[in-house]
């Protein structure tokens, strides 16, 4: 089992940036090469894709609606994934959720991934 505990949500201007982390406890990413991923959902949406990162961070990918303002990124030693969000805008608002797996499925799937964290509010204001 792994359990993922989120960070570093809150309410920011558009604009600026905030930082997510998830930690991992349990079995640990480099027994079990996870991939891990961030999704987020809106009011009244449903939960969305936002970026993911493999288990070696060769390979990263991002929604396009994130491109160039996100970076997905892990540290292995620490079982710790981060989602560094600059340049944030209103439609950005939306709890976010980091997960964790090993699936078959493609990375942008939430089939992928085997477990996930309970959630952060990221509210960006004007």
């Amino acid at each position: 089992q792994v359990q993922l505990v989120e960070s570093g949500g809150g309410l920011v201007q558009a604009g600026g940036s905030l930082r997510l982390s998830c930690a991992a406890s349990g079995r640990t990413f480099s027994g079990l090469r996870y991939a891990m991923a961030w999704f987020r959902q809106a009011p009244g949406k449903e939960r969305e894709f936002v970026a993911a990162v493999t288990w070696s961070s060769a390979y990263t990918y991002y929604a396009d609606s994130v491109k160039e303002r996100f970076t997905i990124s892990r540290d292995n030693a620490n079982n710790t994934g981060y989602l560094q969000m600059n340049s944030l805008k209103l439609e950005d608002t939306a709890v976010y959720y980091c997960a964790a797996g090993t699936g078959y499925s493609s990375y942008y799937s939430p089939l992928h991934y085997d477990y996930w964290a309970q959630g952060t509010q990221v509210t960006v204001s004007s």
